[in-house]
């Protein structure tokens, strides 16, 4: 015992442990992973989770790989049946369509195919038939199946699933948009702290009954892994359960490891049991702010609850800073103090009434009166938020983010601090000192949105692009949630560190190019916003916008000229036409427009050698004459264009017409980007 405890007390083999596991997996990270199932007729799968939605169901699948399955229901009552019928744990056999999940096509955005490689996700499928091949007799399973199935005796379960049952899935997506904002959603998740509390109750209850020492690790140990496996294998519960064994160990044995060495040594358990968990962001922050709060120990001491409160939420912040602004591009600097508020109310009242009502459900009324006052003090606390949005960080700036923090804590040379501050000052303002333009053609499916950030940053929207919904459209459109501003444009443009807008150009009311413009008028700050001189419709009161007819507009290095000031007898014709000048190059963006309006524009300008023509109408036949095309010359065509559309944009004689330019296309090579360095051209695509 005295060889292993001198041998466990040596820093080095910890720290090659770390270095094994991150080298290893850097080295997988670079590997082509490719599915075993080319397609789903029967297969066998277990169901490990059903997730009910508004339109049905997510279901979590373990067969050969693990699938993700959604099974799309019309009916109420289909869903009260599917839930009387399957169970977790059932073996069943499912038949579905594997779905086309794609990298993001817009830079900077989530990741869906990445996320769920990460999750350790194969495939998602539509599913089109189920049924069960056999009940459930695995005797954890049913555990877990009788846990939730004890949610049924409350009126509004949400707050019961994610605190006992660590499930967020049912929280309101507005409220949760409030946590999120005040930098509070992580206590709404199963984490070291709630497994600690949970803890100490079954360890005071086992010395009620003078059980010994050992035992009671080993019985907390085993009652927390099946606590683990009844919330879903979370990471930061997997974390907690497993350090609690080794400090508990460490302790009874006097081995005498630092606690920073068992975390380092919990790490390399737990991605032994979930290889993928590294990638996930809560494994990651888990980790992170766990391991600086542990060395970061020595300020704590001997301070009062309230100082100590605010250090751990400083410290929980800083550390968890480039991780959260990748995640977000955005701090609220408040939440520091918003964690000083809520971090005891959920430790000390929520939580514990939480596991105390889910045992005695009668008392649930008192659980909804403090349930009540937390969602209370988070909106009223949502009015003083002071959002700060910070562009993207590189993962070299990350490195060093880092490096400069642990040597902090380690020297306890306050400076190092001042570095970080320094840091983050140039990731902030690293805009003002790129003097480069750069125009974006965005992919957001079939429609059309523009984003230019000139020499001085000045940003500027044309068109936003919006979903057009049909009756009788499939249940995948119908039913999604997904929303192109909230989702893909608002993330996009804060992870370029742009809090605000500076202009916003509309070139017609369609829904493909309006759309999504109300959303970002509430979103972003829009200072000056134009639209076209149509008529104005119905959908454009929704909107205070200036019309911009024959207007010219000069903003930093960019001229925009408004070219197509006739009024026609439809929308599409009706489009602004912008030629845009920066530097010596020249965009001609086409709106909507269409043949006629490509004639009169000929009759009236020179619009010779055009650098890059933005093609009119997606593609579509009635824009892009061949006489057009001839008389603009463009190198370089850029077709937004839906994958797959319904219309078949783009038109296979408007691409001949196009070939002697280099075409991109928004289905085929996701968003364009052009960065102009003096009159130089460098071309990036985002391709899924």
């Amino acid at each position: 015992m005295k060889r292993l405890r001198t041998i466990l007390q040596h820093n080095f083999i910890y720290y090659l442990l770390l270095v094994i596991v991150l080298v290893s997996y850097f080295i997988n990270s670079n590997l082509d992973y490719v599915s075993v199932y080319d397609s789903f007729n029967e297969e066998e799968f277990t169901i490990s989770n059903i997730i009910e939605k508004d339109y049905g169901f997510k279901l979590e699948l373990k067969g050969k790989e693990k699938v993700l399955g959604f099974l799309y229901l019309d009916e109420k009552s289909e869903i009260n049946n599917f839930l009387g019928e399957y169970t977790l744990g059932d073996k069943v056999l499912v038949s579905g369509e594997i779905s086309d999940v794609t990298n993001n096509t817009v830079p900077n955005t989530f990741n869906y195919k990445e996320y769920l490689e990460n999750n350790g996700v194969s495939n998602t499928i539509l599913v089109e038939k189920i049924k069960v091949k056999r009940q459930s007799e695995n005797i954890f399973y049913i555990i877990k199946n009788k846990a939730y199935e004890r949610t049924k005796l409350f009126k509004e379960p949400s707050y019961i699933y994610a605190f006992v049952l660590g499930n967020t899935n049912y929280l309101d997506n507005e409220v949760n948009k409030i946590y999120l904002e005040n930098g509070i959603t992580h206590l709404f998740s199963l984490s070291g702290l709630h497994v600690s509390i949970f803890a100490l109750i079954i360890i005071n209850i086992l010395k009620a009954f003078k059980i010994g020492e050992l035992k009671r690790i080993f019985i907390v140990f085993m009652v927390l892994l099946l606590f683990t496996f009844i919330t879903g294998y979370s990471p930061s519960i997997i974390r907690a359960t497993i350090l609690f064994f080794l400090i508990a160990l460490n302790k009874y044995f006097k081995l005498n490891v630092k606690t920073e060495n068992i975390l380092i040594l919990t790490f390399f358990i737990s991605l032994l049991l979930k290889p993928n968990d590294i990638y996930n962001v809560g494994f990651q922050l888990s980790y992170i702010v766990t391991y600086f709060l542990i060395i970061s120990n020595f300020l704590l001491k001997n301070k009062s609850k309230i100082k100590i409160l605010l250090l751990i939420s400083i410290i929980s912040l800083i550390s968890s800073l480039p991780i959260i602004i990748n995640l977000n591009s955005e701090v609220n600097l408040f939440s520091i103090f918003n964690n000083i508020i809520f971090v005891p109310f959920v430790t000390y009242i929520v939580f514990p009434l939480a596991l105390i009502t889910y045992i005695i459900p009668f008392i649930q009324e008192i659980f909804y009166f403090f349930i009540d006052i937390m969602e209370y003090l988070t909106v009223l606390l949502n009015n003083f938020k002071m959002m700060i949005v910070i562009k993207y960080i590189s993962l070299i700036f990350v490195l060093i983010y880092y490096i400069f923090l642990f040597l902090l804590f380690k020297t306890k040379q306050f400076k190092f601090l001042f570095f970080n501050f320094i840091l983050i000052l140039i990731i902030k303002f690293s805009n003002v000192i790129d003097k480069n333009t750069y125009f974006y053609f965005l992919d957001v499916g079939q429609g059309d949105s523009m984003f230019i950030l000139t020499e001085n940053k000045k940003s500027i929207i044309i068109d936003t692009g919006g979903k057009i919904t049909y009756k009788k459209e499939n249940w995948a459109v119908r039913n999604s949630s997904y929303s192109i501003c909230e989702d893909t444009l608002v993330p996009f443009y804060k992870s370029l560190g742009i809090n605000k807008i500076d202009y916003m150009f509309i070139t017609h009311g369609d829904v493909d190019h309006a759309k999504e413009a109300k959303c970002i008028e509430q979103s972003m700050n829009v200072k000056q916003s134009f639209i076209n001189s149509d008529e104005v419709t119905e959908y454009e009161k929704l909107y205070n916008y200036k019309k911009f007819g024959n207007s010219f507009i000069k903003i930093d290095n960019v001229k925009i000229y408004n070219i197509n000031d006739n009024l026609y007898d439809n929308e599409n014709d009706n489009s602004l036409v912008l030629l845009i000048e920066i530097n010596d190059l020249k965009f001609l963006l086409m709106g909507d427009a269409g043949v006629l309006v490509e004639k009169n524009l000929m009759d009236r300008y020179n619009l010779k050698e055009i650098d890059i023509l933005k093609v009119g109408h997606h593609g579509s036949k009635s824009s892009s004459s061949k006489e057009f095309i001839d008389e603009v010359n463009p190198k370089y065509s850029i077709i937004s264009v839906g994958k797959n559309n319904r219309y078949g944009h783009p038109n296979n004689e408007v691409l001949e017409n196009l070939k002697d330019s280099k075409i991109y296309r928004t289905d085929r090579d996701g968003s364009i980007m052009f960065m102009i360095k003096n009159n130089k051209l460098k071309i990036e695509t985002c391709s899924s």
